[in-house]
């Protein structure tokens, strides 16, 4: 039996790119953590160590600095299509490039009724994602978010679920219903060409604002149903969305039973549980035959 080298891919993870635009007195900000990798035909570095096709990584950290520049960052969708270009383009020996990037937001400091032009203050938690995942036969690109921190104090329930003998978990009439999404979504936006025209940052709110819609005006028997019901509504709204993936733990909260203390409890007081949790997974795509 014979051994052969196979899938491989090699690249420079997470270069903190931060590019400030100071073209005017109100400054701008875009905040990113950049990794790429490129794949292709490299089995000469791994079978003898020869590395004259391989362009270092130490070059992918600084063409993604120089991009921050030479190209700018009007959004990391098109950051990234440009990034992923250019290392194709240097990598004679590379037949594709994946682009992963994450956007930390940064608010502005208000001073009085006023925002201040260059002070920023750093928002906890959510962070938005980009893959991009470039070849010489065209692009392909997912846009996200993740940790995504929501949650609804009525208007869920969890029963008539299915038993067995080692069940032990009630009905629940009235529940908390939490999670820290990530959600991905494909968009049609796939040619070279027409990146540079499309809203970005426009399409990324508006989906994000339908996701909390729905889940703000979804009645939830389950997380599953909440999740469909927010793809449902992208796809619905959004045309040039292909398809959109959840995970989405369930931050459990369990009512604490403070019959002891001689206090009543009617759904006030809860203790949220980090660990363990249910993780609910699903995509919602288009019908290819509608």
């Amino acid at each position: 039996m014979g051994i052969v080298l196979g899938a491989n891919q090699y690249g420079k993870a997470e270069s903190r790119v931060v590019r400030i635009y100071r073209d005017t007195e109100r400054h701008e900000i875009r905040d990113l953590n950049v990794s790429t990798a490129i794949r292709g035909d490299f089995a000469a570095a791994h079978i003898t160590g020869d590395q004259a096709h391989v362009l270092p990584t130490d070059t992918q950290k600084n063409t993604a600095f120089a991009f921050a520049k030479e190209h700018g960052i009007r959004s990391p969708e098109e950051y990234a299509v440009a990034l992923g270009g250019r290392l194709l383009e240097a990598t004679p020996a590379a037949t594709g490039v994946l682009v992963r990037v994450e956007e930390y937001p940064w608010d502005r400091v208000a001073v009085g009724q006023y925002e201040h032009d260059h002070t920023f203050v750093r928002r906890g938690g959510e962070v938005r994602t980009v893959e991009v995942d470039v070849t010489a036969d065209g692009l392909r690109i997912v846009s996200g978010l993740t940790d995504l921190v929501v949650l609804k104090s009525t208007g869920s329930e969890f029963k008539g679920f299915l038993r067995d003998e080692y069940t032990t978990l009630p009905d629940a009439d009235d529940r908390i219903l939490a999670t820290s999404l990530t959600a991905r979504w494909r968009s049609a936006h796939d040619r070279p060409d027409r990146v540079a025209d499309v809203a970005w940052d426009e399409e990324h709110h508006t989906v994000r604002a339908l996701l909390l819609e729905a889940f703000a005006g979804t009645y939830s028997h389950a997380l599953q149903e909440t999740l469909f019901a927010m793809g449902r509504l992208v796809l619905e709204r959004m045309p040039m969305v292909e398809e959109i993936s959840f995970a989405a733990p369930n931050k459990h909260h369990f009512l604490v039973d403070l019959a002891s203390f001689g206090l009543d409890n009617p759904g006030e007081v809860f203790v949220a549980a980090d660990r363990p949790y249910g993780l609910i997974e699903a995509t919602v795509t288009r019908d290819p035959e509608k």
